[in-house]
């Protein structure tokens, strides 16, 4: 290891010399991979914010079983099942409770600028919490109030002297359902791709909400389990204790289920996908046309080399040093443009936009690899100069 290094040390820094002597084709050549790493940055997170944002509720349900019907698709596509399920689970040895949950996605007015928008409200029994949201829980006992709800204050939209109004102790009123409701709380959770926004109350006022909704006609069951069992015991008894007419899924499987929706069935995570792959290939022709320009213009210099006996490896080299010089000084700037996009996105759609440290490492491997793939291309044309041929 220490004679290699000492070589490295010994050895002229060709590749860098001739990157460094074009200094505009330099710039050119690094502008091109940022863009490609800012494409790629951006497409993995807008991935990621995809899953996150829209698991967020799923990971914050305080239970261990979920009942669902079979024909739900995600969060805002749920169907009904039959709410004696939670009673018929009630037999099952290891259940201690089994909660209803109601979902609609609805039209309410705005209570800031009074246009209609969509929203996702959710109703639950307030004696028992059904989510891990501190905000909730510590305002259970408001929801209980006839037509009160929680507002989320991660949605996304004009509600921002709404919230403050809010956060002041203000009680706002607006309608929904031609009905008359009034926001007393506030809870975050934030947008997603699905919702701009979610409402949370008790069972009764959402019921009264929507009275064409029976209470016999339930989205959800949440499963608590005693201490002891294991989930995946007391789900498989229930899956063969229960008829088919219900889905059952732990907490991990209920999240997964959301996110298989949207990798599965929704074209937006093929697209993110897609849009990390065009970043990759953009890369790849945007540095092959520089090392091959450079290998073109230097095409006399590395015949040289080999008529006064430089092996091709050697020669290969400088390419690859040159791959390698370009990927590191090209992230640099495209991790910091993508920093501010990030902060830029999150501003504006309230999407869980972050850079992590595993992001950043994913996206400096596939730079390498954009970058090495590119010297290997532009090589082939190296590998075959004569020195004959050019003098």
């Amino acid at each position: 290891m220490l004679g290699i290094i000492k070589h490295i040390q010994r050895r002229t820094p060709l590749g860098w010399l001739q990157l460094s002597h074009e200094k505009s084709r330099l710039l050119v050549a690094l502008s091109g991979i940022a863009f490609a790493d800012v494409l790629m940055f951006m497409q993995l997170g807008f991935e990621r914010a995809l899953y996150d944002s829209n698991t967020r509720l799923h990971r914050s349900l305080q239970a261990d079983i979920v009942l669902l019907s079979p024909q739900a698709r995600n969060l805002q596509s749920m169907s009904s099942f039959s709410r004696r399920r939670l009673y018929q689970a009630m037999d099952v040895p290891g259940v201690e409770s089994a909660e209803p949950m109601y979902f609609s996605n609805s039209i309410w007015k705005n209570p800031q600028t009074h246009r209609e928008t969509g929203v996702l409200v959710i109703g639950f029994n307030p004696n028992k919490p059904a989510f891990d949201l501190p905000d909730v829980n510590q305002q259970l006992q408001t929801i209980t109030l006839p037509d009160n709800v929680l507002f989320d204050r991660g949605a996304r939209g004009d509600y921002q002297k709404a919230i403050a109004q809010i956060d002041q102790g203000k009680i706002l009123t607006t309608e929904m359902e031609r009905r008359t409701i009034r926001i007393s709380g506030l809870f975050q959770v934030g947008a997603s791709f699905g919702a701009d926004g979610s409402l949370m109350t008790s069972d009764q006022n959402f019921l009264r909400i929507f009275p064409r909704r029976q209470s016999s006609s339930i989205s959800l069951g949440l499963i608590k389990i005693k201490p002891g069992y294991e989930p995946k015991q007391v789900a498989m008894a229930l899956k063969s204790h229960l008829r088919d007419d219900v889905q059952v899924l732990t907490h991990a499987e209920f999240i997964e289920f959301e996110n298989n929706f949207w990798r599965t069935n929704s074209p937006i995570g093929f697209i993110f996908s897609l849009g990390v792959s065009m970043g990759f290939v953009v890369g790849v022709i945007i540095v092959y046309q520089v090392l091959s320009a450079d290998v073109n213009a230097h095409i006399r210099e590395y015949a040289t080399f080999k008529a006064i006996g430089y092996r091709n490896y050697y020669l290969l080299g400088v390419i690859f040093e040159e791959a390698l010089i370009l990927a590191l000084l090209g992230f640099i700037p495209g991790v910091a443009v993508s920093l501010g996009l990030y902060q830029l996105t999150r501003a504006a759609t309230n999407l869980p936009m972050y850079m992590t440290l595993m992001r950043g490492l994913q996206v400096i491997i596939l730079t390498f690899i954009m970058c090495a793939i590119s010297g290997a291309i532009a090589t082939r044309k190296l590998q075959s100069a004569d020195p004959a041929d050019m003098f």
